[in-house]
């Protein structure tokens, strides 16, 4: 198997947990156990959730053909860096005052960074 193959098996990959997370795990936490409980739950699954995405992205940038997209799957693996150290401890901070207007905010940056790195997955699987 060629490098840039698996590369897009990876991003594959990353999507579907990814489009898993979003569609069936975050609802059904939120929907079935008390919201203490669902904060534990979030807050002990992102940190793995990033650093698991990220360092497959960083693995599909270094077995993918092309400048493009080697930027930009390294753009996606900065952007869960990101939301790692900076983004989830931020909101977890919000949360934990009880500020839900800067959590909001928050939490709506983090949805839009996801989503991003959703479209670029998507654009590099379909443009390799």
């Amino acid at each position: 198997m060629n490098s840039n193959l698996l590369s897009l098996y990876i991003v594959s990959g990353m999507l579907g947990i990814m489009l898993f997370f979003t569609v069936a795990v975050a609802p059904t936490v939120f929907k079935v156990l008390p919201q203490e409980w669902s904060s534990k739950y979030v807050r002990a699954f992102f940190p793995k959730y990033y650093i698991f995405l990220g360092l497959f992205t960083c693995l599909a940038a270094f077995l993918v053909e092309g400048y493009v997209n080697t930027i930009l799957l390294v753009f996606c693996a900065a952007l869960f860096l990101l939301s790692l150290v900076v983004l989830t401890p931020a909101i977890n901070r919000a949360a934990d005052s009880g500020n839900k207007k800067y959590f909001g905010l928050l939490h709506g940056s983090s949805v839009i960074i996801n989503l991003l790195q959703f479209v670029i997955f998507i654009y590099v699987l379909l443009y390799e």
